[in-house]
């Protein structure tokens, strides 16, 4: 029940629109182990009972990710992680937003321009605290991300504002052996990723 209180100063964060609050810690505890990504193994995907997702979340992720809890801004995982890789689904794996795609927007959750592809997210009105805002869902578990708003950076203008309880993070280096290596691609074009040859050599620059 603690996890899904949001306290007084979060829902003041929030109303104020994602200001920039002091501590900058950071929460440690249990993650779920995702599953490899394939397109298969997201066909196939099940959701876990309840019960089950309680036992592998953390509480904060089961709150955010089950119950649409806010987890603190500023004192989470990612919200300044500048790593290049992949972020997915705590849930099912499924790959959802790209380290090349996210941006400082110095409200203290991991913020993205754009989700890898716009049917891996499903939109749906959000009227909870006073406010009129557009929740953002996975299109597989159906995990509560966060929210999408209209002041983001780059053509498109948009912002999506996710909590870190709800995404695991494939490293870049990580992404191949992890089942991700369809995604490599921009990385590699970035000069973020060197593709290996079939016995694991680095290939040569062309």
């Amino acid at each position: 029940m603690a996890c899904l209180t949001v306290g007084a100063t979060l829902v003041a964060t929030l109303l104020a629109g994602c200001e920039r609050a002091e501590s900058q810690t950071t929460n440690a505890g249990r993650a779920i182990v995702s599953p490899p990504f394939t397109n298969s193994a997201m066909n196939n995907f099940q959701k876990p009972p309840s019960a089950e997702l309680k036992q592998k979340l953390t509480p904060m992720q089961f709150a955010v990710t089950q119950h649409a809890a806010t987890e603190p801004s500023f004192q989470n995982e990612f919200w300044d992680n500048h790593k290049p890789g992949l972020y997915v689904d705590i849930v099912s794996g499924e790959p959802l937003f790209s380290s090349l795609d996210k941006f400082d927007s110095g409200c203290g959750w991991p913020s993205f321009s754009r989700p890898l592809a716009t049917n891996d997210v499903v939109e749906h009105v959000d009227n909870s605290l006073g406010m009129k805002r557009t929740e953002v869902r996975s299109s597989v578990a159906d995990s509560h991300l966060g929210h999408v708003f209209n002041d983001g950076p780059g053509p498109m203008g948009l912002r999506y504002c996710i909590n870190s309880a709800s995404l695991r993070f494939i490293p870049v280096a990580e992404m191949e052996q992890a089942g991700y290596g369809a995604y490599l691609e921009p990385f590699i074009k970035a000069g973020l990723y060197k593709q290996k040859d079939p016995k694991g050599v680095e290939a040569p620059k062309r």
